[in-house]
């Protein structure tokens, strides 16, 4: 069955889309077949993962506006055989407002998963959300199974994720009642920082459980990546950052129960 995760962070800078590209390209090299959606109109996951903007001819703008068109036009295999993505560029900002009238729109992205579903076989769909709490991410959350928070081990990191459990709450008691908080991924992290260690002890006291045990390290490599359209696990295989999220897909991959409640 195929399980869908929005990685969701409403603030920007946070490694959410360098979460999504690395997890996606980690648990596809164990075998999983894994598809991304790129959902945030700066299309940085896309990047991230290769495709350059003028090979992104089908977008998930476009499989929004004709949902019942064939997941196989729309789907572009990356650099690993066993991970493919759904691009997104910046048509997909328009969109929102284009749908403004319409009723069933927090709908569309379930409708489309639900075409993916019945044409792939796709072991999990990882959803890259735009760094906002809107329609978009309302969409995300709409069709997914559960959520990952990606939070930066940095000042502040704990503000605004309040606002975003109750907005996980809202969409749980109205339109999906089967969302659930897979995990928190803790980014960044400085271990000759001391606030670094205090944002993670505040972080796991919030969250509890919920929290990984596998901490993604302050790397330039994770950083220089995406310039060069790979994962930092590709670009290299030997950094502190590749193996963070190499230790964190296998701890993905190890969770049984994930019948988590919202905070």
């Amino acid at each position: 069955m195929t399980k869908v995760i929005s990685i969701i962070n409403q603030k920007g800078g946070v490694g959410k889309t360098t979460s999504t590209v690395n997890l996606g390209y980690a648990l596809a090299s164990s075998g999983k077949k894994i598809l991304v959606i790129d959902l945030d109109p700066q299309g940085n996951a896309s990047t991230g993962l290769g495709i350059d903007i003028d090979k992104r001819e089908k977008t998930i703008y476009e499989f929004l506006v004709n949902r019942n068109s064939d997941p196989n036009d729309f789907a572009i295999n990356t650099l690993n055989e066993n991970l493919d993505i759904i691009c997104a560029n910046v048509e997909l900002s328009g969109f929102e407002t284009e749908v403004a009238s319409e009723s069933k729109r927090a709908f569309y992205l379930k409708e489309v998963i639900q075409q993916i579903k019945q044409k792939s076989q796709y072991n999990q769909i990882l959803i890259d959300c735009p760094p906002s709490l809107s329609l978009l991410t309302i969409m995300s959350l709409v069709a997914s199974d559960s959520v990952i928070i990606p939070l930066q081990t940095e000042f502040f990191a704990l503000e605004g994720v309040s606002q975003l459990i109750k907005t996980i709450e809202r969409v749980k008691q109205s339109l999906n009642p089967n969302l659930i908080i897979q995990g928190v991924i803790l980014t960044m992290f400085d271990k000759r920082n001391k606030l670094s260690g205090q944002v993670e002890e505040e972080a796991r006291k919030y969250f509890g459980s919920k929290v990984y045990k596998t901490v993604i390290p302050r790397n330039v490599r994770i950083s220089e990546a995406p310039s060069h359209g790979l994962p930092v696990i590709l670009y290299d295989e030997n950094s502190t950052g590749s193996v963070a999220y190499k230790e964190l897909s296998n701890e993905i991959l190890s969770q049984k129960d994930l019948d988590i409640e919202a905070a």
